[in-house]
């Protein structure tokens, strides 16, 4: 009897172990907040909204928005979660690799094929699951070097 209980202990720690690296708090509609969001050099987005939806092992992400010019923004990707580069359309740079460090927590690395573009960004999805942050450092298309911080609010 001492044997089961114990292999039941163990079967269900096991399975909250396994649930909870495979949770992702960033799931889900967020917006950007321009106002808090910080851009050296400074950013050229109106507004910006990310859907970020479950998909396989990984990530099916969509955004769209507007650039200060009324240019519209359209781009999308999916992704493992295993650091292996993704196709990315649409935007400054044409691959993107992921690690999942936690469930609120990501790492991020996007280049451009045979450019200068390339940069790598930490994410991170709040306590209470209402903002999620990318703070993002690296060289942007003209070889210049670029930093941000994103900060988005759960929709």
């Amino acid at each position: 009897m001492r044997t089961i209980t114990l292999f039941r202990i163990f079967l269900l720690g096991t399975l909250c172990a396994v649930a909870s690296f495979g949770a992702d708090n960033s799931l889900g509609t967020w917006k950007l907040n321009v106002a808090k969001s910080t851009f050296s050099p400074p950013q050229l987005v109106k507004s910006l909204t990310t859907r970020r939806e479950a998909s396989g092992q990984g990530v099916k992400v969509t955004t769209t928005g507007e650039f200060t010019d009324g240019t519209p923004i359209e781009s999308g990707y999916s992704a493992k979660y295993d650091g292996t580069p993704a196709p990315v359309d649409g935007t400054a740079w044409d691959t993107i690799s992921i690690k999942q460090v936690d469930a609120d927590t990501f790492t991020t690395e996007t280049r451009r094929t045979g450019g200068k573009y390339h940069a790598t960004a930490q994410v991170k999805v709040s306590a209470d699951g209402k903002t999620m942050t990318v703070a993002a450092n690296g060289t942007n298309v003209d070889g210049k070097p670029f930093s941000s911080t994103s900060v988005y609010e759960k929709q």
